[in-house]
């Protein structure tokens, strides 16, 4: 049986912009041709597909680090650089995607064939077509296309089903899905037999739903005990939850403590326990089932929730309970994605900068001040000046100043050095 995955991190990049390219216009009897460097081209995005092709996250066990292309630097002749190519990662319907970090939800590739772009790629920077004028003729400095930073993601893959079978272990929620649908769990009499969620369609009438048959809880399974903890998120879609019962308490077991046990951890896990919910009590062809149906009845008596004996042995009475079920998925308004974060707004990159001393001397750092490095030609006096413009408007004389910097003190860039100037 292939593996189920249903979480995992993974660690994508869009791809950088191209560089805006520096160049002058040559052609026979033409002296002074003017600048006519072209724009880099922009970086690939980062794209998510939902694919009825996939059922589980497996395939990322084996590629978890995905790379858009970068575009290219611009060309001579005003020419752009080619744009990167997008990364299209393709993931099963019901997978929400997770900043690793925080833990916040990006997407939400709820229905098959959606398609989102996460990240956008850098945009190419200008060629230094763009920065002549009139006093400043022959620019020989361009732009560096827009970088992207690396982000750490967690996928997890939450089924998209109507009505979720919950239940200790063995109480016959396997054996129930194969009664009512086409589904063919692996079904034996002995506990977690299902270590996977399983989905199969009910058809009741006119009426079709999708029902999930989630491996068995165990008390603890909302703080990680057992398997639970794991398979809990599988019925957080879900808008209608069946508790399955061994109303025969055939495993020494008492039904209404298994159902007391049951609920206490749904509670504990989100907002499950104001989902609407239904009571199956199965294996009413055991001795001790109708003396325990009695108790359970009058210990629901006024909450609402309905019971339906039912023996999934014998493949009786299920019928009431599938009605049922359908007619309360009618009168719910239909499962809602996650909210979703302004994705427009996950565009991570590296604008900040640093100022450190060490032995006198002090050290700029930071995506930003690398991008404007990479944007000047130090033996331009315009580029030289535009250099300086930059610094003082985005507020590193001003840092400079507060770490004590002093005029004629040295200030470093990588490998360049130079003395600080007010």
């Amino acid at each position: 049986m292939a593996l189920f995955v249903d979480k995992v991190n993974i660690r994508v990049k869009a791809g950088d912009g191209g560089n805006g390219c520096v160049s002058f216009h040559r052609e026979k009897y033409v002296q002074a041709g003017g600048p006519d460097g072209g724009d880099g081209g922009k970086g690939g995005d980062i794209v998510f597909l939902a694919t009825e092709r996939m059922h589980t996250l497996m395939d990322f066990r084996y590629t978890r680090s995905f790379d858009a292309e970068n575009g290219q630097d611009g060309l001579a002749n005003r020419r752009t650089g080619k744009s990167g190519a997008d990364k299209v990662i393709e993931v099963p319907p019901g997978t929400v995607v997770k900043e690793k970090e925080t833990g916040r939800v990006l997407l939400d590739m709820y229905e098959a064939n959606q398609r989102k772009t996460l990240i956008s790629g850098g945009n190419g920077g200008y060629g230094n077509q763009h920065f002549a004028t009139a006093t400043r003729q022959a620019p020989r400095y361009a732009k560096p296309g827009e970088k992207r930073l690396p982000v750490e993601l967690t996928l997890e893959l939450k089924s998209i089903a109507d009505v979720g079978l919950v239940g200790f272990p063995n109480v016959g929620k396997s054996t129930i899905l194969s009664v009512v649908t086409s589904a063919r769990p692996k079904i034996a009499n002995y506990h977690f037999t299902t270590l996977t969620p399983n989905l199969g369609i009910v058809k009741q009438g006119e009426d079709s739903f999708v029902l999930a048959d989630i491996p068995g809880l165990v008390e603890g399974a909302s703080e990680g005990v057992g398997l639970g903890y794991d398979f809990l998120r599988h019925i957080e879609r879900t808008r209608v939850l069946i508790h399955v019962l061994d109303i025969s308490g055939s495993e020494d077991r008492d039904p209404l403590e298994d159902f007391d046990a049951i609920n206490l951890e749904l509670q504990a896990y989100g907002d499950l326990k104001n989902r609407p919910m239904l009571v199956a009590a199965n294996k009413m062809d055991l001795p001790g089932a109708e003396e325990n149906l009695a108790r359970l009845r009058e210990k629901l008596a006024g909450t609402g929730i309905p019971v339906f004996p039912v023996s999934a042995a014998t493949r009786g009475n299920f019928d009431p309970l599938m009605y049922a079920t359908a007619s309360m998925l009618r009168q719910l308004p239909a499962a809602e994605p996650f909210y979703e974060e302004e994705v427009g707004e996950f565009v991570p990159q590296d604008d900040g900068f640093s100022v450190e001393k060490s032995d006198g001397a002090y050290f700029l750092s930071g995506g930003l001040i690398q991008r404007l490095v990479e944007s000047v030609n130090f033996s331009d006096e315009d580029s030289l000046n535009y250099f300086h413009r930059a610094l003082r408007k985005w507020g590193v004389i001003d840092e400079l100043r507060k770490a004590g910097a002093q005029e004629g003190d040295s200030v470093v860039i990588g490998e360049m050095e130079f003395d600080f100037v007010e």
